[in-house]
């Protein structure tokens, strides 16, 4: 595909601003209803003066886990649609219309659909996670469709694209939050103000993308492969060598810790979102933090801190962690910001009247975001690294079945919670939750670093030590930092 050029802005093609703008709307949306999902889900019916659904926080939390799990599981299907049938920007314009449909289908009032709310509910979960399958895997991919192979703007390009995702999920948890409380606490006006979001989306697309991007995903990539390959010969297919396997099995070791991690994570939009909204004291003066604002904590310790961690891996030059050693950091300071939970449930002392300190959950927060950048870029790193070249693209959807099958896992892990018992019992079950996931978190994480070695050697030289100069190091990492958070967020 030829890289069309419409003029640069600040050093990069203006398409690639298009890219931004376009992701950081469709995050907005997507972070915007994954804020307020389990708020909606529990509130109380509208003839008991709420605008929810009325389930129990088990099952709220239970369908939160298989929502999200199904965000990472059908990408592989839209990835595939795209590149044998679609093309990036066909399944991009679909995509993105089924999402802003799926979420205005969640904002229908319930007046409208009397007596069949949860059936709406579910169509328009639908709706939105077919829609996601075919937006998420493909827009990261037209950034670096941007670039010429070997063009050295292509990694700072996408650190430039990670900064519009997290500005994105920055705001859906501020703005979509200031919506509910002005509308009296109507969640479904949330959701109407995250479809808003996806609309914009596309009507910036629609409007600038011929003209910034050109060519650019609007044919299929099996289509354009199969023509080099005929260019070329055809390429024969030959059987993994030892190599190739001691290195498959280094992500298949590091995809069941992955679990561990994305499991304990992902509580941020399920438990934790609920234990902020029922026990924590979020008065400031007379006035109340909404509860989704905290939903915003983790994009903006991203933003401040990527460079930091990127910082001080290149400034401990031969020092620096091999990543098993990283990936156990993670662990362990995602263990560490459960610490920070037990301490507000220790603080309320078995009274759920009494609320804890919101500080604990900023707290829980940093070292959660903190562990992330030391795992998530590591992880998809590591398999564009090990994986065959020829099997690349399967190894990759299969580290994204490990994220999906963590977020299931750690939707029935919250759900332990209970199911509508007293507040003393689920205050109980959720100090047992927070402690489960802390001990398995950091015990997970010394058994991997004990297994670092060994996993090393399997890599068979694929982990380098070699540095380049100082500052072109540190470029590099806050550029592959920035690349593999554009992944796992878009």
């Amino acid at each position: 595909m030829s890289v069309n050029s419409q003029g640069t802005m600040l050093g990069h093609p203006k398409g690639l601003f298009l890219l931004f703008t376009t992701e950081l709307w469709e995050r907005f949306s997507y972070y915007a209803m994954r804020a307020i999902l389990v708020l909606y889900l529990v509130d109380k019916v509208q003839s008991e003066g709420g605008h929810g659904l009325g389930w129990t926080q088990a099952d709220a939390i239970s369908l939160y886990g298989t929502f999200t799990g199904l965000v990472y599981l059908t990408p592989l299907i839209g990835g595939w649609l795209a590149d044998n049938f679609l093309g990036q920007r066909k399944a991009i314009m679909i995509g993105g219309t089924l999402m802003a449909a799926g979420q205005f289908i969640l904002g229908t009032p319930h007046a409208w659909v009397q007596g069949m709310e949860t059936e709406v509910f579910y169509l328009g979960l639908g709706v939105l996670i077919l829609g996601n399958g075919l937006f998420k895997p493909n827009i990261s991919t037209m950034v670096g469709d941007l670039y010429k192979e070997g063009d050295h703007r292509r990694d700072g390009a996408f650190t430039i694209f990670y900064m519009g995702i997290n500005v994105g999920a920055f705001l859906s948890g501020i703005i979509v939050g200031s919506v509910v409380s002005a509308y009296d606490g109507n969640f479904q006006a949330g959701f109407v103000c995250a479809g808003i979001g996806m609309v914009l989306s596309l009507i910036i697309q629609f409007l600038f993308a011929q003209k910034l991007l050109g060519d650019i995903g609007t044919v299929p990539a099996a289509k354009l492969e199969k023509q080099k390959d005929e260019a070329r010969g055809q390429v024969r297919k030959e059987p993994l060598t030892k190599v190739e396997r001691d290195r498959i099995k280094v992500i298949m070791v590091m995809g069941l810790f992955t679990i561990v991690f994305w499991a304990g994570f992902e509580q941020a939009g399920g438990l934790m979102n609920l234990f902020t909204n029922d026990f924590t004291d979020r008065m400031i003066g007379s006035w109340e933090v909404p509860t989704t604002w905290f939903q915003s904590l983790n994009a903006m310790f991203i933003v401040i801190f990527a460079p930091v961690v990127a910082s001080i891996w290149v400034r401990l030059g031969d020092r620096e962690p091999n990543s098993p050693v990283k990936f156990a950091l993670g662990l362990v300071l995602l263990a560490v910001g459960f610490l920070f939970m037990i301490g507000a449930v220790v603080e309320m002392g078995g009274d759920p009247t009494a609320k804890s300190s919101m500080w604990w959950l900023v707290g829980a927060y940093f070292f959660h975001t903190m562990g992330e950048l030391c795992l998530s870029p590591i992880g998809l790193s590591m398999v564009t690294k090990l994986a065959p070249l020829r099997i690349v693209s399967l190894m990759m959807g299969a580290w994204f079945l490990f994220i999906a099958a963590a977020n299931k896992i750690g939707g029935v892990v919250g759900s332990f919670i209970g199911h509508g018992g007293e507040k003393e019992e689920q205050l109980a079950n959720a100090m047992s939750i927070f402690a489960g996931i802390a001990i398995t978190a950091a015990i997970s994480g010394v058994i991997l670093y004990f297994m670092a070695d060994k996993l090393v050697d399997w890599m068979h030289g694929a982990e380098s030590k070699v540095h380049h100069d100082e500052e072109e190091a540190l470029e590099e990492e806050i550029a592959v930092t920035g690349e593999h958070e554009a992944i796992k967020r878009s």
